[in-house]
Parts: C-alpha cells; structure tokens; sequence
C-alpha cells in the first residue's frame, strides 16, 4: 500500500505538490497553535492559584494590567465592571494569542478549500491532458499505442493530484476536529476569565475611600 501511495506521488506535479505541502502546514500549524495556547492559559491558571491565599503579585503581565486597571476603577467607582476589564485586557496584551485561536477555528475550513483546491486543480489538468490525447493525430500504429500510452499516463497524473489533495484535505480536517473536540481553547480562555474574575473578587479588590481611608471594595 505504501509503494502504491508512494508511486501515485510521483505523478503531482510542481503545483499540486505545493498545495499538499500548504495543506499539511496548515494542519501542523493548527495542532502546534492549539498546544501552545493550552500552555500559556495553563500559565495563567498556575499564576492565579496565588490569589486563592489573597496574593495578587501576579508574575504574568496581563494580570498585573488587569488588577491595575480594577483597582483605578473601584477607586472612581464602587461598581465595576470586572468582566469588561478582562476581556479589554485580553484584547490589548493577548492579540498573538487571539489571532492564534481565530487561526484554529478557521483550520479546518482552510485545509478543506485546500483539497478542493487541489482537486479541482487536478481535474482540470487531467481533463486537459485527455482532451489533447483524443485530438492528436498519429500515423503509425506503433506511434499511436505510444501516445495513447504517453497520454494515458500524463491523465493519470492529473488524477493523482486530485485524489491525493482530496484525501490530505479531509484527513487534516478530521484531525483538527478530533483536536477542537478534545482540546477547544476557547473553552479553555473562557474558563481562565471566570477564574480571574472569581479571584478578583475573592480577594476583595482595594480602592481609596473619602477622607483619604482605604475600604475594601
């Protein structure tokens, strides 16, 4: 079976070859993106089990930016909106993570129009090669068996390309489902939110009241 996939490769040309290539690059990106941010929201969760004894020396800096920024507004304000503050907070000093997770939803989609891509690629190719293998005129008997032959060959390659970007485009598609199902990193910072919003408020954040004193918010 190996030598079978294998010899069917050796018919893509430059182009659907270029496209495999984009098609599991996007998978491994997918895979390698959704690992890295499971680290860095565990690095998050490690930082806030702190606040669980009332410590809000926050190594990671969007906590510190997060404390900070609640502090300011329950010194203007007793309301505060926490759950606002967070998600500004995110927005402002997590973009490369943010981006990383759009790219992680979108995966999916990407390596499926890459395998239809591809198929289409091929089919044009090998319905091309056919078109031009039935419109060519040969003389001898011999000259036409090698044509046909020559032909044949140059329509299956089309093929190969069609079937294997077909079959990369899905398999990539059902690893990354299996992957999203398994390990969905949006659940994951969306969990990390309420845990720094439930720590926030565990520790009481403070704020100046009149007179100079300081009250727990």
């Amino acid at each position: 079976m190996t030598n079978t996939m294998l010899a069917g490769l050796s018919l893509i040309d430059s182009t659907g070859l270029s496209i495999l290539a984009t098609t599991l690059t996007a998978l491994v990106l997918g895979i390698a993106a959704n690992f890295w941010l499971r680290a860095r929201y565990g690095a998050l969760e490690k930082d806030l089990r702190g606040a669980r004894d009332g410590d809000t020396t926050f190594s990671h800096p969007v906590l510190r930016h997060i404390v900070q920024d609640a502090t300011e507004a329950a010194g203007r304000s007793r309301e505060v909106n926490t759950q606002a503050i967070i998600e500004d907070c995110f927005h402002a000093d997590l973009r490369p993570m943010l981006l990383a997770e759009r790219f992680i939803r979108g995966a999916t989609g990407l390596v499926i129009i890459l395998g239809l891509l591809g198929t289409f690629y091929g089919l044009t190719l090998s319905i091309g090669k056919i078109v031009h293998l039935v419109g060519t005129e040969t003389g001898a008997a011999t000259d036409i068996a090698q044509g046909v032959g020559q032909g044949l060959t140059n329509a299956l390659s089309g093929m190969s390309v069609a079937f294997s970007n077909s079959l990369v485009g899905i398999l990539s598609a059902v690893v990354l489902t299996v992957i999203g199902i398994l390990s969905n990193v949006s659940d994951r910072r969306t969990a990390v939110m309420v845990q720094i919003e439930t720590s926030l408020d565990r520790v009481r954040v403070q704020r100046p009241a009149a007179g100079g004193a300081t009250e727990i918010a």
